[in-house]
């Protein structure tokens, strides 16, 4: 596996996107670097800068999708953690052969052509954690 860079972002899902951020922006005092929608993954997603990462506010936009069931099972709060890594492909081969339990085998292409990919919760002790492949500059 290629190493963890850095912690990229903590994904925390909300049911509004402005009623979160009267927390983290208003009351905490981050700084919004930007709100995407992001339809291929039925979300709305604001990212709030701190330090070198950024905390992802994630709002479904769709009934159906995963994060609204989350929503409905367990209600807002802590989705995943995200580590970058500069080879998402080697990382998630080298995961395989260490018989780590994946959502995504190969990477999903993502706004800005990020690749990312899931590895599920069973083989991480209960957390979701996302591996993030930023795209060449």
């Amino acid at each position: 596996m290629t190493p963890v860079k850095r912690i990229n972002h903590i994904a925390i899902v909300v049911d509004e996107i402005e009623d979160a951020l009267h927390f983290w922006r208003d009351a905490l005092g981050l700084k919004v670097a930007r709100v995407e929608e992001v339809p291929d993954q039925d979300s709305v997603v604001a990212f709030l800068s701190v330090g070198n990462m950024e905390i992802e506010l994630v709002k479904p936009t769709s009934d159906e999708n995963g994060i609204a069931r989350y929503i409905k099972k367990r209600g807002p709060g802590i989705h995943h953690i995200c580590f970058e890594v500069d080879d998402i492909k080697a990382s998630l081969e080298s995961l395989k052969a260490k018989s780590v339990r994946l959502i995504n085998s190969e990477p999903v292409i993502g706004t800005s052509g990020k690749r990312f990919a899931f590895i599920h919760p069973e083989s991480t002790y209960g957390v979701l954690v996302e591996l993030y492949e930023l795209p060449p500059k």
